[in-house]
């Protein structure tokens, strides 16, 4: 899919939601577990309740190997039924060298190979370039690199700077910028503090922003949209637990909670997206 297709139904639903796909099998309603595949059912209820609010869905690929051969079996289930007009996204940050790169990028972009027919990856960038170019040679196929993350050991790395005091995460968004275009490459960035979107806005204003934190982790929704929004939109603000955890009836649940971050985002275009 390219950046056309994804801002025309951004557009169209009036949404910039993503929808994770962190499927527990301790967290789901029991109900489920009465299923053949159980992983399989609950997605399914997900996205039939989700799919007229979302542009994207997210599964977290940890949550799949987990379980084994099952496993990859339900996401494969999974990726069949999500409608084709959908972004997906394999959250898998892969990050390796060489041909090892290259397989992982094999097995969630090439049909052929796996079975698997992602739109795109999030890759870790700490090996370097050579660790995100065998993604970059899959057409119509999008890096997701971490960059700028919401969890609290963050700081550990991403924020630590050398004696010309830029911060390592800008360091890593503008080399990165130099290996791929705006169509190849989006950037994880945490949506909990202003001040860093409106920054990591400046640094690549023409690069699609894929944001987990708003809400549970104290991100403003607003402020994400205010200060990050670009004239593409260039935003994918992901919702995983706060969606499909919502309640045990998760048909009545997700569509709830998906479609109350909907609205809000139809408010937040009109009154930031400047075309």
């Amino acid at each position: 899919m390219n950046s056309i297709e994804l801002v025309r139904q951004i557009e169209s639903k009036g949404s910039f939601l993503c929808v994770g796909l962190d499927t527990d099998l301790t967290l789901i309603p029991k109900s489920f577990l009465k299923e053949s595949d159980p992983v399989f059912a609950f997605n399914k209820a997900v996205i039939d309740a989700t799919e007229k609010y979302t542009v994207a869905y997210k599964p977290n690929i940890a949550f799949y190997e987990a379980m084994g051969p099952k496993g990859w079996e339900s996401l494969q289930k999974t990726m069949d039924y999500i409608p084709q007009e959908i972004f997906t996204i394999a959250d898998a940050k892969r990050g390796d060298i060489g041909n090892t790169a290259y397989k992982y990028a094999q097995t969630f972009f090439d049909p052929a190979s796996s079975g698997l027919n992602f739109d795109s990856i999030t890759v870790a960038p700490y090996m370097g370039h050579d660790s995100v170019e065998p993604f970059l040679t899959f057409e119509d196929k999008w890096v997701i690199l971490l960059a700028l993350t919401s969890n609290p050991g963050s700081h550990d790395f991403q924020m630590s700077k050398s004696e010309d005091y830029i911060p390592l995460y800008e360091r890593v968004m503008r080399l990165a910028m130099t290996w791929g275009n705006a169509e190849q490459m989006m950037f994880v960035i945490g949506a909990t503090r202003y001040d860093f979107l409106q920054k990591v806005r400046e640094i690549a204003p023409d690069h699609f922003f894929l944001v987990p934190g708003v809400g549970a982790q104290g991100g403003s929704l607003e402020d994400v949209a205010k200060y990050a929004m670009s004239s593409r939109v260039g935003l994918l603000v992901n919702s995983s637990r706060g969606i499909i955890y919502a309640g045990h009836d998760t048909a009545v649940s997700a569509a709830r909670e998906a479609k109350k971050m909907q609205e809000e985002m139809t408010m937040y275009l009109d009154k930031y997206w400047i075309k």
